[in-house]
């Protein structure tokens, strides 16, 4: 009876702490997720290129650069379960400064080359090719003074508290994998930690769904939602100057953290251990006597274990594929095949990473029904990274035209015949507009063709306000006919970027399949290469072993590829957008083949990555 309670008392403690390890998982996985959700929204907020956000989104990885080596080391001889409470409280700051500059900007304002607000008691139509110029809601400042003085109101450099707020979330979440996965391994029987290690990542995983879920949400809700009146604004969620409310995630993340943490503060430093049989007794007195003769040679040195170098170097190229991809893959879905944001969103999250679930789940049973030796674990493992490999590759084959937009991808309007200077807006048709070129205001003609503004399509009357204005007589929608200009039968044109066409939809179908088969293939090697990890390393190191390959991974693997890739992207845009206070602002729209090149070359590596989150 006494042994039955003793081992009853064991399986509680041992299942309190998976349950709050796995909470604590869900949580930061959340929190992880919903910021490579939000980066679309940040970067049009605060105006800033790919790149900058690159360095934002690498922020989370320099903050573990600065203590995991110390926690790893000397965390295994502190309260592990109280080290993990206080790096819950860090995060949770992260997360609430994250939200913080959202409540002293001032309201957005949309970069747009009319007001589309018409004046009380008027009935006058905007003339837009006309009139274009005194209806601009956004000029260019004249003096250095006053455009230092807009910048300061606008608060353009608020963006550096994100910066400090994703820094403080890497910060905290550094105890969490490696102390918590030691102290599980040290007090769970072996031949569980499989399955228990399965448990986490499933859990883990369903943090990033239920993050870019939610994410999906919010960026269909406007940023400044019950302070302005949505009536008056004239663009929707699909528009490349929306901003959704990327803030309101940060604050249900960090309430996330801050109650994942509690029972951590209640948890004893260790666990007692399972009385062991005769059997086990003898195989646990070799394992010690060869533990004793390890200590005393060099081959017990971390860095001399050559699996464990092997490791660390494929999980550097899995990193930097992964964190690269992930962190721009819905503005790919978006550019490349016309989805909006929101819904690039919510189908990474309904969709990959649900299949990422399943494969871990799939790796974890896989290994326990046939009891994979280290050997075979790294055989699943490697057998799982070249069929996504494969995967990915008939990706890079799937492809959709680039959008049409007159003066951009067009340089000519196919029969219409009106042509467009190089490298320039204008044409014989808009040449008497005295349009604005720098700004992005999109309108999609009747002819399927999207112009950067009614202005520079020549539109002559509007009727109409807000998202309903349409535009009509706009000249260069004429067609050549008999060597003569004549008018099509519509020459109007509405808000907004013209649909892709329909064979594009069909394309995305196909995308969608093969990238939900890369990730479930993917994941389903992702639990054992994590056994031949524990495995490989001498027990006494293993704190050490796995904070070093976080250390690694996140320096050489999490810093360095969202820079670079949102610089690679930057390079692609074809029409950047206008602050308010005049400059470069986020890109408006990108040449989506170079887009693609550039996005493609990542290793799609889901497994690899879903401790990164």
């Amino acid at each position: 009876m006494t042994k039955q309670f003793f081992n009853l008392n064991i399986w509680l403690k041992d299942s309190l702490f998976l349950v709050s390890l796995s909470f604590v998982y869900f949580a930061k996985a959340f929190g992880g997720s919903y910021m490579k959700s939000s980066v679309t929204q940040i970067e049009r907020r605060f105006d800033i290129p790919s790149s900058l956000i690159g360095v934002i989104d690498g922020s989370f990885e320099i903050g573990n650069l600065l203590v995991i080596a110390f926690v790893s080391y000397f965390g295994a001889k502190l309260h592990r379960p109280r080290l993990i409470g206080i790096g819950c409280l860090i995060m949770a700051a992260g997360a609430f400064l994250t939200a913080l500059p959202h409540f002293f900007q001032g309201q957005y304002v949309y970069e747009t080359t009319l007001s589309h607000i018409p004046e009380e008691n008027s009935t006058e139509s905007i003339l837009p090719c006309l009139a274009n110029t005194s209806h601009l809601v956004i000029n260019d400042l004249s003096t250095a003074a006053s455009k230092a003085a807009c910048e300061k109101e606008a608060g353009s450099s608020m963006w550096i508290y994100v910066f400090l707020g994703n820094m403080l979330r890497g910060i905290g979440e550094t105890p969490v994998m490696p102390l918590g996965v030691s102290y599980l391994d040290d007090y769970a029987r072996k031949e569980n930690t499989a399955i228990y290690l399965a448990c986490l990542q499933t859990v883990g995983i369903l943090g990033p769904v239920f993050g870019f879920m939610f994410g999906s949400f919010c960026a269909k809700i406007y940023v400044d939602i019950g302070s302005v009146d949505l009536e008056s604004i004239s663009i929707n969620h699909k528009d490349s100057r929306w901003v959704g409310a990327w803030w309101l995630g940060f604050l249900v993340s960090g309430f996330l953290m801050l109650l994942a943490g509690i029972p951590f503060w209640f948890l004893p430093n260790t666990l007692a251990k399972a009385p062991l049989t005769p059997q086990r007794w003898s195989r646990s007195r070799a394992v010690s006597y060869r533990r004793t003769i390890l200590r005393r040679m060099h081959h017990s040195l971390l860095f001399s274990n050559k699996v464990y170098l092997l490791i660390i170097l494929t999980s550097v190229v899995a990193f930097n594929g992964f964190i690269g991809m992930i962190t721009f893959k819905p503005k790919f879905m978006e550019q490349v095949y016309g989805q909006s944001p929101s819904k690039a969103i919510f189908l990474i999250g309904s969709m990959n990473l649900p299949a990422v679930a399943v494969g871990v789940i799939v790796g974890g049973l896989v290994m326990k029904r046939f009891k994979l030796s280290v050997l075979g674990a790294a055989r699943l493992s490697i057998v799982s990274s070249f069929l996504s490999f494969c995967l990915l590759l008939i990706q890079y084959f799937l492809q959709c035209d680039n959008s049409e937009v007159a003066g951009l991808t067009m340089t000519y309007q196919g029969a219409t015949e009106v042509s467009y200077q190089q490298e320039s807006l204008l044409s014989q048709c808009n040449m008497g507009c005295s349009c604005s070129l720098k700004h992005w205001d999109p309108v999609c003609a009747r002819n399927g063709i999207t112009y950067a503004s009614p202005c520079l399509a020549g539109c002559q009357t509007s009727t109409g306000v807000g998202k309903e204005m349409e535009f009509h007589n706009c000249t260069c929608m004429q067609e050549l006919k008999g060597g003569l200009m004549a008018p099509p039968t519509n020459m109007s044109a509405i808000l907004g970027q013209c649909p892709r066409k329909s064979d594009c939809d069909r394309m995305f179908k196909f995308y969608m399949a093969v990238s939900v088969l890369g990730a479930f293939v993917s994941a389903c090697g992702g639990t054992s290469g994590y056994i031949v990890l524990l495995r490989s390393i001498h027990p006494d190191l293993k704190s050490l072993a796995l904070g070093m390959h976080t250390l690694i991974g996140r320096t050489l693997g999490g810093i360095p590829p969202p820079i670079y890739f949102g610089a690679l992207i930057d390079r692609t845009c074809l029409k950047w957008g206008l602050k308010r206070c005049g400059g470069q602002g986020a890109c408006r729209f990108y040449d989506s083949h170079a887009f693609r090149y550039s996005q493609l070359n990542s290793n799609d590596k889901w497994t690899d990555g879903w401790t990164l989150f």
